[in-house]
């Protein structure tokens, strides 16, 4: 069957097809995105403006079109920090769903963690023991560990790398002041948080996630994206500490031709790498390896799980039009 997971994160909104079926890895047949940054239509007092409002209902109308066209069966539909932080939050998500039909469900912190940790458990088997695994979006900082398919511990804190580049990096390029200054409430923000996971035991691997760690790790010589997503990618706490004084050290269009920095990210890329090397150094963890699936695969997984447990894959299979399911259903 054809699923589509339609993403409205921090940085960018994304449609992505998938061909899946239970047994079998989701493969990718075709995506649509845009970079939209909700965050930059906050008004002061939180709120979404008119203007974001729109361009996300435009977005959600062009994905369910893009999905149809292509003969999704299946939707599942998920907000994260970009909204769920936003001091008019549910009256968007209402209008969201009066005016394109799409219900999109806000996932909590705890909830985008846990999604994620089952995906990189599929993704490594159960042969790699207890995982821990780290995720830096574009408004929160999601960790979970466990050694099952769900995490015994999963939190999130707002160490989001556009959060944290919008209230703390003003200059371009940063002030040795302003650098020194984030790092210090990065530690103290994870302070609390990697006790709560350190307790829930030591992971025999560590992992990361999301197109933050994807980037410092091509940074620090990883395989590029075209590769695929079975060559292996480490990134190891010595060679981040070193990006992290070098990025500290450029403007964001210098960082922009950097291998595996897009424009779009080139401004966040120093907040990104300051979160990770405090996680890997108050972790004490000397390396850590990039998992290619994340939370839009662990939603599908979940999805395809559901099915399975409700013997329907066989009448959902034969479709043609589009449906909508609530993406933590089951």
């Amino acid at each position: 069957m054809r699923l589509g997971v339609l993403d409205i994160g921090s940085n960018t909104v994304h449609l992505l097809l998938v061909d899946a079926h239970p047994g079998a890895r989701p493969v990718d047949f075709a995506s649509h995105k845009r970079p939209l940054q909700l965050v930059s239509f906050l008004d002061d007092d939180g709120n979404i403006t008119e203007e974001g409002q729109h361009e996300l209902i435009e977005f959600v109308l062009e994905a369910w079109e893009f999905a149809a066209k292509h003969k999704a069966q299946d939707l599942l539909a998920f907000a994260t920090s970009a909204i769920r932080e936003a001091t008019n939050g549910e009256q968007v998500l209402a209008r969201v769903q009066q005016e394109t039909t799409v219900t999109l469900t806000e996932l909590t912190g705890a909830e985008e963690a846990a999604m994620t940790f089952t995906a990189v458990r599929r993704w490594y088997g159960w042969g790699a023991g207890t995982i821990l695994d780290l995720d830096i979006g574009g408004g929160s900082f999601e960790m979970a560990i466990g050694a099952d398919e769900l995490p015994a511990a999963a939190t999130s804190v707002p160490l989001g790398a556009g959060r944290l580049t919008r209230e703390w990096l003003h200059e371009d390029p940063p002030s040795a002041k302003s650098v020194k200054e984030l790092r210090q409430y990065i530690r103290a923000t994870l302070r609390g948080a990697v006790k709560e996971i350190a307790d829930a035991g030591k992971p025999t691997l560590v992992t990361g996630t999301s197109k933050t760690f994807r980037s410092l790790a091509r940074l620090s010589g990883a395989a590029p994206s075209g590769a695929g997503p079975f060559v292996r990618r480490d990134l190891r706490l010595s060679d981040l500490s070193l990006w992290a004084q070098r990025l500290a050290a450029m403007t964001a269009e210098d960082r922009s031709h950097l291998p595996g920095v897009s424009q779009l990210r080139a401004p966040q890329v120093l907040a990104g790498a300051l979160v990770a090397e405090a996680a890997l150094e108050m972790f004490d963890e000397p390396t850590m390896q990039i998992c290619p699936w994340a939370l839009r695969e662990g939603l599908i997984l979940r999805r395809l799980d559901h099915l399975v447990e409700r013997g329907s894959v066989e009448r959902i299979g034969g479709g043609s039009a589009v449906t909508q399911t609530n993406p933590m259903a089951g």
